[in-house]
């Protein structure tokens, strides 16, 4: 079960996503697990529907939960290996980023920098 601490510094929003994604990578929510309406989650966990909205956005955007109208919200179905693996790997720095209490923005441009400095030149 998720909990929310409203003392906490991360928006409540964050806690919600990263506790969802947290679930889907650990398998507790598997892949076709229909997910509570927003305004259901919202009244279960104390928190207004936009927030819950907003954190659902969030996962949408990253292929990790998936609306189908007015069937519901569900964990989404990943049938490609490598992308679960980028998912695994993003969600475990994701979380020693919030641990170190670093700046999104600044643990991006690092990623960022990584990568081009693996990638080889291009050739022409």
């Amino acid at each position: 079960m998720i909990v929310i601490d409203p003392s906490s510094h991360v928006p409540p929003f964050e806690q919600l996503r990263a506790g969802l994604l947290d679930a889907v990578l650990t398998g507790d929510l598997a892949a076709g697990t229909r997910l509570p309406t927003v305004r259901r989650l919202a009244e279960d966990l104390g928190l207004a529907p936009g927030t819950v909205a907003r954190a659902y956005r969030e996962l949408e955007a990253a292929d990790i939960i998936e609306t189908r109208g007015r069937n519901g919200t569900f964990v989404a179905f990943h049938s490609d290996p490598a992308r679960q693996q980028l998912q695994r790997a993003a969600a475990a720095f994701a979380l020693q980023v919030r641990e170190l209490r670093l700046d999104a923005d600044e643990a991006l441009a690092a990623v960022t920098a990584a990568i081009r400095a693996t990638t080889p030149p291009a050739t022409a």
